[in-house]
């Protein structure tokens, strides 16, 4: 306990002294984030946060905790995503090779120990052991929540900021699960999303608005991976009825992001794949808030899922099933009157609005 003590600070300082370095190093390398008409940022900027964020991570962790194979693990695959990402900055590869690379990443860690070995029935709280599924099960779901993390990446400090609470709201429930439910092996789990906040929160300094750096395809992308892992570590080893729904639920921002913009270019007979400026950030703009503004609105919706994971991890089945039945009509009420399902904004706002400086 006392190494994570001094590794939490560590984490932070670190993040805080090498950023500066980094913003030189993108601007040397060429990691550098052009302005075009799908973006809100009106300047040239450097795009290599995740380097700093990964930096600042590892050796938090190699001082923090003994290393065991699940940690290992988590630790080779980040710095194959931090490659990944890098790459992806400086000189700007393809979706597939992304992809593919996500793919190579995911499938990794699961000889580690990091893997998703069964699923709680939430009707009749009966496991679901997944067996050979399971490899699959764990890759789509780290992928997802690696492309998720990046999708909302369009904001100076969103995905960090959203992923910083997410990462404590993982804290806390495990340690709820751990104090309350005698869960075991969560000690890891609470070090490690603590001391990933910690970096995060060393890193924001530099990258809330107005930024002077971003976090680039290295940091999102290595930031929904962790995330991810985290949470097969930790979340996914309750057998609890409604355990299946928390990980979904901290990570709701860029996981709803992401299916509302599947939803929406759907109905608009667009490629899924298709970019738009339709995004939860991108709606809120454009009905006149400031870009400080739209992401501390989105970091309070953050906290309000985050609270509700924790909330609904500590409920009887019955009212845990009460709450989030209340959370689904609240949320696709709130994605229908923002227009992130598909409706169109009024001609008036479309044209008054002129795009706030990332």
């Amino acid at each position: 306990m006392d190494r994570l003590y001094a590794a939490l600070p560590l984490a932070a300082v670190l993040a805080l002294l090498l950023t500066p370095w980094v913003i030189k190093k993108a601007y040397a390398w060429g990691a550098l984030d052009r302005p075009n008409q799908r973006k809100v940022h009106c300047r040239v900027m450097p795009r290599l946060g995740g380097l700093a964020v990964y930096l600042s991570f590892v050796p938090a962790v190699l001082l923090g905790l003994p290393l065991n194979s699940q940690i290992i693990g988590l630790l080779l695959g980040l710095t194959l995503i931090m490659a990944l990402g890098m790459v992806d900055d400086i000189k700007d590869i393809s979706p597939r090779s992304k992809l593919l690379g996500q793919i190579a990443a995911a499938l990794l860690v699961v000889p580690f120990g990091i893997k998703v070995v069964f699923l709680t029935n939430p009707l009749t709280g009966q496991l679901i052991w997944l067996g050979w599924a399971s490899v699959p099960v764990t890759v789509f779901w780290l992928v997802a929540v690696t492309n998720a993390v990046n999708l909302i990446d369009g904001l100076d400090g969103l995905a960090g900021g959203v992923s910083a609470i997410a990462a404590l709201t993982m804290a806390a429930v495990a340690w709820t699960q751990a104090h309350f439910f005698g869960l075991s092996g969560q000690y890891e789990v609470i070090a490690l999303a603590l001391l990933l906040a910690a970096s995060l929160l060393g890193f924001l300094r530099y990258n809330f608005h107005p930024a002077s750096i971003f976090l680039g395809d290295s940091g999102s992308m290595l930031l929904g991976f962790a995330l991810a892992v985290l949470s097969v570590m930790g979340l996914t080893k309750s057998a609890t009825a409604i355990s299946v729904f928390l990980p979904p639920l901290i990570l709701g921002i860029p996981l709803l992001d992401t299916f509302f913009a599947i939803v929406r270019r759907f109905k608009q007979n667009r490629p899924i794949f298709q970019a738009d400026k339709e995004h939860l950030h991108h709606q809120l703009l454009a009905r006149g808030l400031s870009h400080r503004q739209t992401v501390l609105v989105i970091y309070g919706i953050s906290l309000l899922l985050g609270a509700s994971a924790l909330l609904l991890n500590l409920l009887a089945p019955d009212h845990a099933v009460l709450l989030l039945a209340g959370l689904t009509v609240l949320i696709l009420s709130g994605a229908d009157r923002l227009g992130v399902l598909g409706r169109r904004m009024t001609e008036k706002t479309a044209a008054g609005r002129v795009p706030a400086k990332r």
